[in-house]
Order: C-alpha cells, then sequence, then structure tokens
C-alpha cells in the first residue's frame, strides 16, 4: 500500500478501535468488523440498567423521587423515571439510615441485590413484612408501588 493510504487506514481503524473502547491492534480487520456489535450491546446494557422504575408507573417513581428530595437526598431528577442518579440518591438514604445490612452500599446507581435488600429493609420499616432476599417479586413490587401511592405536594416535584 502507498504511505498515504496506510495511515488513513490505520487512522479509520484507531477511531473505530477506540469507538468500541479498545485500542486498534494487530488484527485491525477484526477490531473493525466487531466495533458496531460491541457498540449496540453496551448501548443496550446501558439502557437497560438506566431507567429501573421496579413497577412504577411515571406518576409514582415521581413520588419516590420527591420522597428521596425531601429525606435530604436529591436525585436531581423528577421525571418519574428512576434513572441512576434516583439509584444513587436512594442508595445514600439507605446507607445514611442503615437498611445497608450491616456493609455499606456502593452508591453507584446499579440496582443489585444489595440494593434490593436494602429496599425491601427500608420497606419493611414502613410496616410492610417482605423477605430481604434481594429479589425484585410481586410481593416487593407491590410494596413499592403502595408506599409511592400518596401524591406529593412539593412545587419542586410536579
Amino acid at each position: 500500500m502507498r504511505p498515504a493510504v496506510t495511515r488513513t487506514f490505520v487512522s479509520a481503524a484507531t477511531i473505530i478501535g477506540i469507538a468500541a473502547g479498545t485500542l486498534a491492534g494487530g488484527a485491525v480487520g477484526a477490531a473493525a468488523s466487531e466495533a458496531p456489535a460491541q457498540s449496540a450491546a453496551s448501548t443496550q446494557r446501558a439502557s437497560v440498567l438506566a431507567v429501573n422504575n421496579l413497577g412504577l408507573n411515571v406518576a409514582r417513581a415521581k413520588n419516590w423521587q420527591c420522597f428521596l428530595t425531601r429525606s435530604g437526598f436529591e436525585p436531581w431528577e423528577h421525571n418519574g423515571l428512576l434513572g441512576t442518579d434516583s439509584w444513587k440518591a436512594a442508595q445514600r438514604l439507605f446507607n445514611a439510615q442503615g437498611f445497608h445490612g450491616g456493609t455499606r452500599l456502593v452508591v453507584d446507581g446499579v440496582v443489585g441485590p444489595r440494593t434490593i435488600k436494602a429496599l425491601q429493609r427500608f420497606l419493611n420499616s414502613y410496616g410492610f413484612r417482605l423477605a430481604v432476599d434481594g429479589i425484585v417479586g410481586d410481593l416487593t413490587t407491590a410494596a413499592f408501588w403502595e408506599f409511592n401511592g400518596v401524591p406529593v405536594q412539593d412545587r419542586r416535584c410536579v
């Protein structure tokens, strides 16, 4: 190949590699052909983690966000979509109020089993009788739905 064509090909492969999250290596053709599939999978995975309302509709999720705000744990969003900022606020609340079960939660906005256990302990403190198992079953979903059923009269949350 001519030097100009080689430079263009290597530059394009480097850009594709960086976009895919890796540097282009010796197998430039493989990096270029796999980049769109990796990128799509990462986007899909991120969108699944980005909003997790745990069975709440927008109005009830907005109530949860308002509850977090009134409790001093600002989620920075009051849109009825429980994204990572809302769950980070919830994780901070669970840590501050001791619902973490002995080991503080990592405040990362990911709704994993430890966050679900903390949510179950939190809901139990309000009179629900949930098994603290870290599984989002029908009872946990119903309790979270019921807890967030009272409309909020806070102007920030309308």
